[in-house]
Parts: C-alpha cells; structure tokens; sequence
C-alpha cells in the first residue's frame, strides 16, 4: 500500500479498479484545514489524464509495471502484432489497447511497450517523429510570403497541414501529441 502524500512524480497506483501513473503532484495545507493532495495522473488503460484530489491518509494499492522493448511487425485492423527480438515469441495487442499512438511507429522498429503483468497498457512513442510525405499538392509559386498551409498524406495514412513549400516525398517532422507539423526534416 502506498499513501496519497507518497505518489510522487512517476508512482504508478490502483485507483478504481484502473492503474494510474502520477504525472503532477502538489501538496496544499491552507490555515486551521486538513492537507489536501492534487495530482494529475494519466489512465494507463485509456491514456486520458485526470486530476484527483486526496487526502494524506487515504492509501492505494501500488501496481508494479515493466516496459519491454518489442519489434513491431504489423496491424491488420483489429490487431498490433508485435515480437519479441530476444526470444521470437510473437504477442498480438488489440488496436483499443494502443489507440492513435500505433501509427507513430514504423514496421520493423523496435518501440517500448508498457505492460502491467501480462496485460499491455500502452506504446512508448517520443514526442516528434519523422515520416515521409506521400501525397501532397504542388505549391504556387509567390505564396510563399504568407502563412499557407496545405493537406498531405504522411506514410503512416495520417493527414496533416504543412506549409507550401513541403513537396512529395519530402521528410518531416510532426508532434506525436498533436499530429501536427513541426518542421522539415533534414535528413
């Protein structure tokens, strides 16, 4: 058992039945009043964030959870397949499971799934990602002094606004977070 005043940065916890990873903490005592604990802690099943509010005696069961690093093979709409590169066992995890995460990793990479006993949680993405532009029109030459933007398809299927000087097969950056465009990458 853990108590509210111990879910520090990182701690993850059983909280309805649901396992929870605290991501902000804050501690408040105002006057004659009892303590209060904020925290805001992400949903480690639906990936939503929450704030909660506690008291220093209430207590929670902590959950230990473990990341494995996997290589991804494919989705076949329904399903992630992924393999383990040590042992060869292959694990399917339903697409709910990971939700838009999944297409920020490319097949064949390796990506860190998160997992709460044999029970997978979520996929480990970093906050940027490089993709290649697929499809996309042609800019108009002398739009270039305003801020336009324009649709592309990425080669993970994601849409996307870029600017009007990113052409077909160009490689950008977009943010995991947002799906969004960052810059042109260099590389």
């Amino acid at each position: 058992m853990v108590g509210a005043s111990d879910l520090k940065n990182g701690t993850t916890y059983l909280y309805n039945e649901k396992p929870f990873r605290v991501i902000r903490y804050a501690h408040s005592k105002l006057g004659r009043g009892g303590a209060t604990i904020k925290i805001t802690a992400r949903n480690l099943m639906s990936g939503s964030q929450e704030e909660q509010t506690f008291t220093p005696n209430n207590k929670f069961d902590e959950i230990s959870t473990r990341k494995r690093e996997l290589q991804y093979l494919y989705n076949d709409g329904t399903t992630a397949s992924f393999m383990d590169p040590m042992s060869f066992e292959q694990m399917e995890i339903p697409l709910e499971v990971l939700g838009d995460d999944i297409y920020f990793v490319k097949e064949g990479e390796t990506a860190n799934v998160l997992f709460w006993d044999e029970r997978p949680l979520s996929v480990e993405i970093p906050p940027k990602v490089t993709l290649r532009v697929e499809k996309t029109d042609p800019g108009v030459k002398g739009n270039s002094a305003t801020n336009m933007y324009k649709p592309a398809i990425l080669e993970n299927g994601l849409s996307v606004k870029v600017p009007l000087f990113i052409k077909q097969g160009d490689k950008i950056r977009v943010d995991t977070r947002n799906s969004e465009y960052v810059e042109r990458a260099n590389d």
